[in-house]
């Protein structure tokens, strides 16, 4: 994803990866007639849709009942997003996460994001640890920058509030491994002090070439750039390094080793990322270490949680062309059966945050805004219920709308970058369920990341 004049393969390979949220190429649509908008498939859709009376998180909630019976007992909940940058997606995830949280128990909201950064901003949502703005200026860089907005902002406040006031913590976690921080090492090493200090040189030695050090985008600039094979020493390092930390567990319920060996298993996965110059082996590798974390929190910590990324990662199934990448989704389903839920995020028309595909994830982000899609696009047809933005269960959807969405066809999935070709995905194959937005708007983005005025149309 940290993209490289020189040397760049695997950033090339991540920052294509970013563009097309997952999807190694940005997939045309199809030749094929524009389909028949029969009249009986959205009447299906009508009768099973729910309204959604709101995307404000401060508002009632109680039109999400249904949306707690489609989760059932699952204790992991995928929402996506249909792009990285509208101000609707996130809104509708924290107010969805304190429906779960008030009505079913969550407690930890996890996010596409580094694992060190969520260690880091979970200190202020525990404790209340530093400057909130400070902190998000500071780990929602490189291609989380779209992150740093009001909307993360106010849903961080809201979580460190709630923990003001309840014996119930809730948290926040990072999952991703695109890129390492310190903090992983400083537990590792504060670990290893207490059991046996005499270890601390062979771990630092093990580590060396791992750890962050100076400017972050630098280091992983000159880390990316380094010969393919001394970054797959440095992934065997870190294999070795984990090994020998499991020599110091005490038994099978030490929950600090089981903390200190998760961070090593971090380390890991960053590691593989960087140890091949494969586009789709990085891909798959993202998309695993993602899988890995959620699933160790979950099991762990005992924390139901909302996994919030991008649809591509929530999802089951690789876009047309793309069906060798063992999604995120299809992951978690796999290691946790019914235990994990998702649903899918659509959207007729409106505005979002992004680079200029041309930029490579460098200079400002800006403001992209798209009107109503192509007739052949799944949205056109979904607009057409009823209500202006509603969600519904696919799991139990009557023909012949279960039909219709069973085919492929175009659907807007906007990443970083814009503008690109619309993806070609059958919904029902990718989410249990789905929520539909009629109108979006761009997030609100916090400095320095701030959006330069005027908007490009898309």
């Amino acid at each position: 994803m940290p993209l490289l004049p020189d040397k760049g393969r695997k950033s090339l390979a991540l920052f294509a990866a970013f563009v097309a949220n997952g999807a190694l190429l940005l997939a045309p649509a199809p030749a094929q007639a524009v389909p028949s908008q029969d009249a009986a498939v959205v009447h299906v859709l009508d009768r099973s849709a729910y309204p959604l009376r709101s995307t404000d998180p401060r508002t009632d909630l109680h039109d999400l009942r249904p949306l707690g019976r489609m989760v059932g007992d699952a204790g992991v909940v995928g929402v996506g997003e249909a792009t990285h940058g509208s101000h609707e997606f996130f809104t509708n995830k924290h107010r969805i996460f304190r429906f779960l949280v008030e009505s079913k128990g969550f407690s930890s909201f996890i996010q596409e994001v580094g694992w060190g950064s969520g260690l880091r901003l979970n200190d202020y949502v525990l404790h209340g640890t530093g400057d909130l703005r400070q902190i998000m200026r500071e780990e929602f860089i490189n291609e989380y920058a779209l992150w740093n907005n009001e909307e993360y902002y106010n849903l961080l406040r809201w979580m460190r509030a709630y923990n003001a006031t309840h014996h119930d913590k809730l948290q926040y976690v990072g999952d991703d491994v695109v890129y390492s921080h310190r903090r992983i090492f400083q537990e590792i090493f504060s670990y290893v002090h207490e059991r046996r200090p005499g270890l601390l040189p062979r771990f630092r030695a093990l580590y060396r070439g791992l750890i962050p050090v100076g400017d972050v985008k630098e280091w992983q600039r000159r880390y990316d750039a380094q010969p393919l094979a001394v970054r797959q020493r440095l992934l065997r390092q870190a294999e070795r390094a984990l090994t020998l930390l499991r020599t110091l567990r005490r038994g099978p319920q030490d929950r600090d080793a089981v903390w200190a060996e998760q961070q090593a298993a971090v380390v890991v996965r960053i590691a593989r990322l960087s140890s091949t110059d494969d586009p789709q082996a990085i891909s798959n590798f993202r998309d695993q270490g993602m899988a890995e974390n959620t699933a160790w929190w979950y099991r762990n910590m005992h924390s139901k949680s909302l996994l919030s990324a991008h649809n591509a990662h929530i999802g089951y199934v690789g876009f047309a062309g793309q069906h060798d990448i063992y999604r995120q989704g299809a992951r978690l389903r796999d290691m946790l059966g019914d235990g994990y839920t998702n649903f899918g995020l659509t959207f007729y028309q409106g505005s979002f945050n992004a680079w200029p595909a041309d930029s490579t994830l460098q200079g400002p982000l800006q403001e992209f805004t798209v009107g109503p899609p192509p007739r052949i696009n799944s949205e056109t047809v979904l607009d057409r219920v009823r209500y202006r933005d509603f969600y519904f269960d696919m799991r139990t959807i009557a023909q012949p709308a279960r039909d219709w969405l069973d085919e492929e066809r175009p659907v807007r999935n906007i990443g970083g970058a814009y503008p690109q070709e619309d993806d070609v995905l059958a919904l029902r194959q990718a989410y249990d369920n789905l929520i539909h937005l009629h109108q979006v708007t761009a997030s609100h983005l916090l400095p320095p990341a701030a959006a330069p005025r005027g908007t490009r149309r898309g």
